[in-house]
């Protein structure tokens, strides 16, 4: 099949796999290993992740971020809660209503705020607006990290948020689709930013990190998780070669590149939107903090180039 010339910054989604990931993946194929999770490499990255996160956390990997999103929001809530997240999150705008037929009908609530970035006071409106059996009780304070236009939530911001969503019985989730590239933009510890943060469940993305397929739901409460592993199955998310999802988490965490890659992939966004601001009529719609850059009249800059 052809490669198609040039790069693409559509989407990290377009990019390959990691030398990491692919080496992980050739030891995993090697030989045979027992099915559905019970294998070595399942149970090593496992370990990785609460090494990582420096805490006993519970792990269950699942083939994509719509499923991990979706089976969280599922297990942390009624058909008769409500979400509340940003207006632009992938929960709102991208999941084809994942969320909302996991739960059988809860609601998601939208806030406002600048830059992809919830406002509390945005948040509090929703919550306190009615208290009546009329109005979709609010269950879950979800944030996108990084978020949907590429901005990032510092630890103290996330612990605020935290704060007000466990004061009123709220669990706070967490999108990490481009959780590394926060970690590497923020240069703080992963537990910061999530567990001693108040963060309740994570959906650490492995696809947009290098990685072939799949992602980790991760519950810091692990009485959260009880039964998670029923969801993921009815769901049909619990693969029968399940060391295939689990051997790049291996490759990328033991040998540091989920980190390093992430670090690589910001310094380019930086460097792209430097080189877009020296262009004439070229504006950066948003901060660049971490591997994603919005940039106004992009498609009359794209239609110049590809008409030379």
């Amino acid at each position: 099949m052809p490669i198609t010339p040039g790069y693409q910054f559509a989407s990290d989604n377009c990019a390959g796999i990691c030398p990491e990931a692919w080496e992980a993946l050739r030891q995993a194929s090697e030989g045979y290993a027992p099915g559905y999770g019970d294998d070595s490499w399942t149970a090593r990255a496992s370990d990785l992740l609460r090494e990582l996160f420096e805490t006993d956390c519970q792990v269950f990997f699942c083939l994509t971020g719509t499923a991990a999103n979706s089976m969280a929001i599922g297990h942390l809530c009624q058909s008769y809660h409500s979400v509340i997240c940003h207006r632009y999150a992938h929960l709102e705008t991208d999941e084809c209503g994942g969320p909302e037929f996991f739960t059988n009908g809860t609601k998601i609530l939208l806030a406002g705020g600048a830059h992809g970035k919830m406002d509390v006071e945005q948040v509090r409106d929703l919550v306190e607006r009615r208290q009546d059996i009329h109005y979709p009780k609010p269950r879950v304070l979800s944030l996108t990290q990084s978020t949907e236009m590429g901005t990032t939530y510092k630890a103290a911001e996330i612990a605020a948020l935290a704060d007000f969503a466990h004061r009123r019985d709220l669990h706070l989730h967490m999108d990490g689709a481009r959780f590394a590239n926060a970690a590497a933009a923020l240069e703080t510890a992963p537990k910061d930013l999530t567990w001693k943060a108040g963060v309740d469940v994570l959906c650490f993305g492995g696809t947009k990190n290098g990685m072939p397929v799949g992602e980790a739901v991760i519950f810091f409460d692990r009485n959260l998780a009880e039964e998670f592993d029923y969801r993921c199955k009815q769901a049909g998310q619990l693969a029968s070669k399940m060391r295939f999802l689990a051997a790049p988490w291996v490759g990328m965490l033991q040998s540091g590149a989920w980190l390093e890659r992430a670090r690589w992939a910001n310094r380019c966004a930086m460097k792209l939107s430097g080189e877009l601001t020296a262009l004439p009529n070229v504006r950066i719609l948003h901060p660049v903090e971490a591997n994603a850059a919005f940039v106004e009249d992009a498609r009359s800059l794209i239609q110049q180039r590809t008409s030379k």
